[in-house]
């Protein structure tokens, strides 16, 4: 008989197990609502065969009026169905009939999300009060002048002068161990690393300082200092002090997450003293329902990482994703079978968005996650979220239909729930006849007894379709083109099919990226909108097999019933893996293991119930990227395990480089009972299958009902599910009803039925596309909006998977950790097609460098050849921006090109890290090439990349090659890779669609940008009430940016620049490809909806740049700063011109530090250099604030975690802080600059390369100017008063700093908008 859940009359708990504790409840609290499932014995019968009963019941998360906690509720009807007797809401609970409770919830979640937590202090050393809020310098998206960052979770932060630092760093190349010297009074942490105590706390200070915060109603605190995570001292006693002073909730980050990185650390902590109390108040308002038996009965809650952990043990940051981590497990242990191996993707879809995960017998957990702005080092289930679900909103804005990422929500809901609510995917579904109103519960309108209504979305859909068939229609007319209505039903689909690409993006991340095939697994899908998109998403993956189960409605709750409890121990290392070192690195491993036997023990766990899981977190020695690694079940070894790893995920191992153990990591499991995997593929191997040929005549058919498909509509059998028996086989188009969700088996699919699945099969002699694009001439000549945005989608995914493909098997920090890098997909003429969003400044100008090389090569370009330039005549940037350029063919032609940009360490010329602050010459910045093939044939010309980069630089006086010609060989391998990913998913979508369709589409998406800009520039005409925008400013040196825009009625326009000074004897020149990138960022910035950037943002723009001048130079001109900060003031010029926005700092603040190599004593001492750029003050706007310690405009790089910082290189970071008051006043307020203040250890060169020292940033429309940067160096003096000689270094220097010299820097802050 089937597995079936019920939750009406049937069999009782037997009378001999009243009061025996013999019911099993799992809860799922979710946002909406609160899903809850009993399980309990009874007699068994035709009905019930196993024994057991299964009881679901689905309720409002909140709804006082009728219950004041929904599990609490949802467990007292489980109880009075079981028992048959009535548990009025006015007495306790009777706790004598439950097993254990187990509930996966998102209190946590939505308290972060609404920043709704608990009130709570933060505690950091001083110096970096304000990191958090800085974090990692990055806006989150590159197009929105309102740059938007999430609010800091704490109330108020106490500063703490303490400060310990490491001893040695891991870039010296004198030191076979950053441990080999160390003082006497060094401390030995616990991760190995020995410290230094600059200087110890005040306790006296920090118990008033503290006393304060308690005094002002404060009882949570968060405590986290610089290297906590291996020097715990300073860590504790604060807490002790709070202890004492009353403080009802104290996190420890050395505790909490032992990792480290004081940014993710930091935000752990606060994450968990915000949370934490909230879940407690929870637990304790849930528990004050039942009777005492509470007191002794198991309550177990799911973490974020699949286990499940005791009620007293439950933590705020492990909760964040504990509802998702549920149907992880849910899905996992019903759909994978370890015979078998074939991996699972979840798929979770709900209301408001999509979870998509991976299981592959072992559960997959990240480390570093983001979530609601924050950034928390916690186990987790890797799981990805996309704002695509059934209450996603429909839009069609500048040609292009968009589903979401806003959310009808639950109230007023999509449009079909008699609310007056907007158009969303499920009224898509509702209008083409996928969901069944009749069969939806009715519990709509003023009563609560209505069904869905259909007559709102039809009037809507009716409303929205005449909009695109009127915008289309002009479009083609003005294209000669015959235009041609589309019906509601298409526009519908036509929005299931962009919503079903959005969800396949996170998917194809979650597997291609990480070097899986996406073809090779099963979809397992559930939640309460995903069976009506299944078969749809699987098919435009590839995907042949999906598994919906019969409680995917529930599945979360299920799961919790087949999860484990879990206890983790974690420890920090620094050692390298070796021989020498994995005996006591073992030896620790025990240690955490016996120490989670302890925990599972005490929670009543037998050594026969605990099972482990032992990882080290390794990493190669100069990089950041970490692989958790499992303890070898073959006896090879941890570092033949991460090799294999690493070779899986990330392409390459590095030979003869050292491997590091971050951290030793125990999961212990205790296991009541081992989960049974994979019984649905043994029961569809022995099944005996029926084809229910004729619907009508089986006892589970409902009806017909007419349902839209591509080629029309089709009379659809609707079934219900649980009459349908095991071996019973559907034949798509079919609709299963389910309980509490709606299944549609598409055409070309079949559905099997098993006890505990529905498994759709896709049927082998039906085309891979239900919905196939490709429709001959028509296809490449029409314009077709559902087309343009699956294409839209399809385009920027190349694009993005470039960027995964490049970010992880590149080597260098500025591109693996930075992500200094951009890539792109260009058409056979070398038009800008899709980029991912990257790097602004790369954007504009890699257009210029495929079609400089196009032209260069002419017809010399073979298949298999790649091609790399850097310079500025050649459509570069600057030149350690060195593009890497594939062609793509087919047939012998060119038919696109894919290129990558990254910004390399070093590539020569004078300075260590190539960004030499006083360069006059070109070939001063490093090497450069107007374009040479690295790649000929196939074969890589690895001795012309050495021409290139080593040989030729070092000819010039006082140059050399590139110092680390290691580093930059891989990266530039690196870059070759993710062009190679590129032609491979370009080549893909032209077999699945034909390749004049694509080209097609690429003219098509390029026509669409187009319009939006002339849209744009037509009503800036129109409200600005003049045909010409004026704007100019000034560079430090005096050098005059003067932009006369002229705005013509068509909407196209021109970008004067006349009247730019001349060339100058500096690197602030800027080659016409950065002046392009700058127009082309702030057209698009301009427009404010969703639009692809592509070349066609630039067709209505004429743009004249006089020859000689500082933005149009010579060819030998130095052009190093013209990338870093002509770029920005170019940005605030045209954005001043338009109105758009205040000027912005102005600058990326380069700073640049090292030391050349060496020969000393008969030996070769390797060189090392270290770049970043700072974070400064944000403009405001007509609308908005600006935004403090953030990038703006043609820069979006991430900055150093400063542990990292200081494990690497011989510095004190001593402040990373806001610089109060330096956004300029108005009635919307500039953002604030930053301070940055390095203590240098070793003597070694510093450079700076900065803009806005001498002119302000400028205010807008009456708003004050920012404040300017300054930079200073402290220099060290001994004998002197005040321990320093201060200096102002100007804008642009180089110095030779000394053990024990400062330099600070601080940027400028954004200018105001409006009259204050």
């Amino acid at each position: 008989m089937a597995l079936q859940a019920d939750a009406g009359a049937g069999a009782l708990l037997p009378l001999a197990l009243n009061g025996k504790h013999a019911i099993r409840i799992c809860i799922d609290r979710g946002g909406t609502f609160s899903d809850c499932v009993g399980v309990f014995p009874v007699e068994p019968s035709n009905e019930f065969p196993s024994g057991e009963r299964i009881v679901v019941v689905k309720l409002l998360s909140e709804d006082p009026e009728h219950y004041p906690d929904a599990p609490r509720e949802g467990i007292r009807r489980i109880l009075e169905i079981a028992t048959g007797k009535p548990h009025p809401r006015s007495q306790p609970l009777d706790t004598s009939n439950i097993k254990f409770i187990r509930m996966g919830t998102t209190v946590a979640t939505n308290a972060l999300l609404e920043r709704k937590g608990e009130a709570c202090a933060l505690v950091i050393t001083k110096g970096f009060h304000d990191l958090l809020k800085i974090g990692n310098q990055a806006r989150p998206r590159i197009f929105d002048l309102s740059i938007a960052k999430p609010d800091v979770l704490y109330k108020n932060v106490v500063q703490i002068d303490e400060r310990v630092t490491l001893v040695g760093y891991t870039m010296n190349p004198r030191a076979a161990s950053t441990n080999d010297k160390h003082a006497s009074t060094s401390v030995l942490g616990k991760s190995g690393e020995y410290v230094d105590v600059l200087s110890a706390p005040d306790w006296d200070v920090v118990r008033t300082d503290l006393q304060k915060v308690y005094d002002s109603g404060i009882r949570s605190v968060a405590i986290c200092l610089m290297h906590s995570y291996t020097f715990t001292a300073h860590e504790e006693t604060v807490g002790r002090i709070a202890h004492d002073i009353g403080f009802s909730h104290i996190t420890l980050s050395s505790e909490l997450v032992p990792m480290i990185k004081i940014v993710s650390r930091a935000h752990s902590a606060t994450a968990d003293a915000y949370l934490t109390p909230v879940i407690r108040r929870y637990v304790d308002g849930f528990s004050s329902g039942f009777d005492d038996g509470i007191l002794d009965m198991r309550v177990d809650f799911m973490q974020s990482d699949g286990g499940l952990a005791p009620v007293d043990r439950f933590s705020g940051l492990r909760a964040i994703l504990s509802g998702p981590a549920a149907g992880v497990v849910g899905y996992a242990v019903t759909s994978y079978s370890i015979d078998e191996k074939v991996p699972v993707i979840g798929f979770d879809m709900g209301g408001t968005s999509t979870d998509v995960s991976r299981f592959d017998g072992r559960f997959e957990h990240v480390f570093e996650t983001t979530t609601a702005g924050v950034t928390v080092q916690a186990p987790q289930l890797d799981i990805n979220t996309v704002a695509a679900g059934g209450g996603s909103r429909l839009f069609f804005r500048n040609g292009l239909m968009a589903v979401g990422p806003e959310s009808a929500g639950a109230h007023p809901g999509p449009a079909c729930y008699r609310k007056g609510g907007p158009l969303a995917v499920t009224d898509a579904n509702l209008l083409l006849g996928r969901l069944r109103a009749e069969h939806f519960p009715h519990i709509f309108g003023d009563h609560e007894d209505q069904p869905l209504d259909l007559q709102a979305p039809r009037d809507l859909f009716v409303n929205l379709a005449d909009r695109i068939n009127s915008e289309m229609q002009a479009e083609r007319i003005a294209l000669g083109q015959v235009h041609s209505d589309k019906s509601i039903e298409q526009v519908a689909l036509g929005f299931l099919h962009v919503a079903n690409e959005a969800m396949c993006r996170p998917i194809r991340a979650l597997t291609e990226a990480k070097g899986h095939d996406v073809q090779r697994h099963a979809l397992a899908c559930f939640g309460g909108a995903g069976g009506q998109h299944a078969c749809a998403v699987a098919a435009n993956l590839g995907i042949r097999r999906v598994f919906v189960h019969r409680l995917a409605s529930v599945l979360s709750a299920y799961g919790l019933g087949l999860a484990e409890v879990v206890h983790e121990e974690q420890a920090p290392s620094a050692d390298v893996c070796s021989e020498d070192t994995v005996e006591a690195l073992l030896l620790r491993l025990t240690n955490l293991a016996d120490t989670c036997r302890e925990k599972l023990s005490k929670q009543g766990f037998s050594n026969s119930q605990i099972k482990f899981e032992r990882f080290f977190n390794m990493r190669y020695d100069g990089t950041d990227t970490a692989i958790m690694v499992p303890e070898p079940a073959d006896k090879s070894t941890f570092v033949s395990e991460f090799e294999a790893m690493h070779q899986q995920e990330f392409g390459f191992v590095h030979q003869g480089r050292d491997i590091i153990v971050d951290d030793l990591r125990v999961r212990a499991r205790g296991v009541l009972a081992e989960a049974e995997y994979g019984h649905v593929y043994t029961e569809l191997r022995t099944m005996e299958k029926r084809s229910i040929d004729m619907p009508e005549t089986h006892p589970a058919f409902v009806d017909y009902a007419p349902v839209y498909f591509q080629s029309g509509y089709h009379d659809t059998a609707i079934l219900k599910l649980d009459d349908l028996a095991s071996g019973d086989v559907i034949t798509g188009p079919s609709i299963v009803l389910n309980s509490n969700s709606t299944i549609l088996v598409e055409p070309g699919w079949t559905a099997t039925v098993t006890s505990e699945q529905l498994v759709l099969d896709h049927l082998d002699n039906v085309s891979d596309r239900s919905s196939s694009i490709s429709e001959g001439k028509l296809a490449t000549e029409e314009v077709d909006p559902i087309r343009l945005s699956v294409f839209a989608h399809r385009f920027m995914s190349i694009a993005e998977q470039m960027g995964r493909t490049l970010e992880k098997t590149s080597v260098s920090t500025n591109i693996k950790e930075r992500l200094d890098f951009s890539c792109a997909l260009f058409d056979q003429l070398g038009n800008l097609v899709a980029n991912a969003p990257h790097i602004p400044v790369h954007l504009g100008s890699m257009s210029h460098a495929v079609k400089f090389q196009l032209e260069r090569f002419s017809n010399n370009l073979s298949e298999g050849d790649v091609v790399m330039a850097n310079h500025p005549q050649a459509g570069g940037s600057h030149l350690p921006d060195i593009t890497i350029i594939t062609p793509v063919f087919k047939d012998s032609r060119i038919i696109f090109f894919v290129a990558s940009r990254g910004h390399h360490a070093d590539i020569g010329g004078i300075l260590p890290g190539s960004m030499p602050p006083t360069s006059r010459e070109l070939y001063q910045e490093g090497a450069s090439t107007m374009g040479v093939k690295i790649v000929k044939q196939g074969e890589l010309q690895e001795d012309e990349i050495r021409r290139v980069l080593v040989q030729e630089p070092a000819r010039y006086p006082g140059c050399s090659g590139t110092r680390n010609y290691r580093d930059v060989l891989s990266d530039l391998k690196a870059q070759i890779a993710a062009n190679h990913r590129g032609i491979g998913l370009v080549h893909h979508l032209c077999g699945e669609y034909g390749l004049d369709v694509v080209q097609a589409y690429m003219s098509h998406i390029q026509r669409t940008a187009e319009a939006a800009v002339r849209s744009l520039l037509k009503e800036t005409r129109k409200t600005s009430g003049a045909r010409q925008l004026k704007s100019h400013d000034f560079m430090d040196d005096g050098s005059k940016i003067n932009l006369c825009v002229e705005i013509d009625e068509d909407g196209s326009a021109l970008f004067d620049f006349s009247g730019t000074s001349p060339e100058v004897y500096s690197n602030t020149n800027a080659p016409p490809s950065v002046t392009y990138s700058a127009i082309i960022y702030c057209l698009r910035c301009m427009v404010r909806n969703e639009l692809p950037l592509n070349q066609g943002c630039l067709a209505p723009v004429r743009v004249v740049i006089p020859e000689g001048t500082f933005l149009h130079p010579s060819a030998t001109a130095a052009v190093v700063g013209g990338n870093v900060l002509t770029s920005q003031r170019l940005c605030d010029v045209v954005l001043s011109a338009f109105g758009a926005a205040a000027a912005s700092q102005g600058c990326m603040n380069n700073l640049t530090f090292g030391v050349p190599a060496t020969e000393q004593d008969g030996r070769h001492y390797e060189g090392w250099g270290y770049y970043e750029t700072i974070a400064g003050g944000h403009g405001a706007g007509p609308s908005w604030d600006g935004q403090s310690g953030v990038h703006t405009h043609m820069t979006n790089t991430r900055i150093t975690d400063p542990e990292i910082f200081e494990r690497r290189y011989p510095v004190v970071l001593h402040q990373f802080s806001l610089r109060p008051s330096t956004g300029g006043d108005g009635a919307h307020k500039g953002g604030d600059g930053c301070i940055r203040e390095i203590e240098f250890l070793e003597a070694m060169s510093v450079s700076l390369l900065t803009e806005r020292r001498v002119f302000s940033p400028p205010g807008l429309e009456g708003g004050h100017n920012g404040a300017r940067g300054i930079n200073l160096w402290k220099r060290y003096i001994p004998q002197s008063k005040e321990g320093f000689r201060v200096l102002n270094l100007g804008g642009k220097n180089t110095v030779f700093v000394g053990p024990k010299d400062r330099i600070v820097v601080m940027t400028p802050g954004g200018g105001g908008y409006g009259n204050v």
